[in-house]
């Protein structure tokens, strides 16, 4: 199932479930409103779109984020307003506390593109998981105002319209395996994947062929913890339906241990593995499509949407 596209004029919606949008303030003071997303809402607004919030954005219930309930029920909130055409939210910490308390029934009843990146991943696999709805993976609300030619144009093919039936690419790519791989485009962030393998909001056909994208950052660890999140992957049932694996933006400098593990991956498994800066938490922000079916060509280089 694939939503209608965000139109010109059309309604975002925003929400935080990973972390707080808030001033930091003294002790005693109020707690105020991030000039970020004030910004980032403004540029929306310049831009011709509509901007609804959650109810519950700002808050700072439990000191480090707002409760799992009060972040739940801005995404239910979301979900159930019709008028809302995209849901866009960030990364940060924790988003798979909100799982047990998400209606996902709206959104088969309401259908609207969702997209985010980092510890969204969690959200965006468990609503294509478990409601068949595409969801979209590889930007958030502060691109908007930091914008670039690639992730605007990204955002054109994947968001506001269907055309990108090819992913475009701002960076050399690695085949670090040879390979075709075809199957349904799942992943995202490589912690969070994690978290959802094994569990109910994550049903997937293991009969089903996979093509599996990945991404993290050095600054969130090194070569072994990259290797550590491949290794309870290649443990997991859902290892036995991956065809291939894209991996996103590590460093931006070369990394030939991460390359060396990841080639390691696939030989084992006897699939196609790529490695390329196209998306994650560098510059680019490419857009993935969780539960098109892809086809990834290592020797060619390119990622087909069929």
């Amino acid at each position: 199932m694939i939503a209608p596209c965000l139109k010109a004029g059309g309604t975002i919606g925003i929400c935080s479930p990973s972390h707080i949008p808030l001033y930091e303030a003294a002790p005693g003071q109020e707690v105020k409103p991030s000039r970020e997303y004030k910004n980032i809402i403004s540029e929306m607004e310049r831009q011709g779109f509509r901007v609804v919030t959650g109810e519950n954005l700002y808050k700072d219930t439990w000191g480090y984020l707002a409760s799992d309930t009060e972040r739940a029920a801005d995404l239910n909130q979301l979900a159930a307003d019709s008028s809302v055409d995209l849901i866009l939210f960030g990364g940060g910490e924790a988003g798979n506390e909100l799982l047990p308390y998400v209606d996902f029934d709206l959104f088969r009843q309401h259908p609207k593109r969702m997209c985010s990146y980092s510890d969204g991943t969690t959200l965006l696999n468990a609503v294509w998981a478990l409601t068949g709805l595409e969801t979209y993976y590889g930007q958030n609300p502060v691109c908007f105002t930091e914008p670039t030619e690639y992730n605007r144009h990204h955002f054109q093919g994947h968001i506001l319209s269907d055309d990108m039936t090819v992913h475009e690419k701002n960076s050399s790519w690695r085949a670090l395996t040879p390979g075709k791989a075809e199957g349904v485009l799942v992943g995202g962030y490589t912690t969070n994947f994690c978290l959802l393998l094994g569990t109910k909001y994550f049903p997937v056909d293991l009969n089903e062929p996979h093509v599996l994208f990945l991404e993290d950052h050095e600054k969130f660890g090194g070569e072994n913890h990259i290797s550590a999140v491949l290794g309870h992957i290649e443990q997991s049932d859902f290892m036995k339906s991956c065809t291939g694996l894209l991996f996103g933006n590590f460093s931006d400098e070369p990394r030939p241990q991460l390359y060396a593990r990841l080639q390691v991956l696939g030989e084992r498994h006897h699939i196609p593995v790529v490695y390329c800066d196209d998306f994650g938490h560098g510059e680019n922000h490419a857009i993935l499509p969780i539960g098109r079916r892809a086809e990834l060509d290592a020797e060619q280089a390119v990622l087909r949407y069929l």
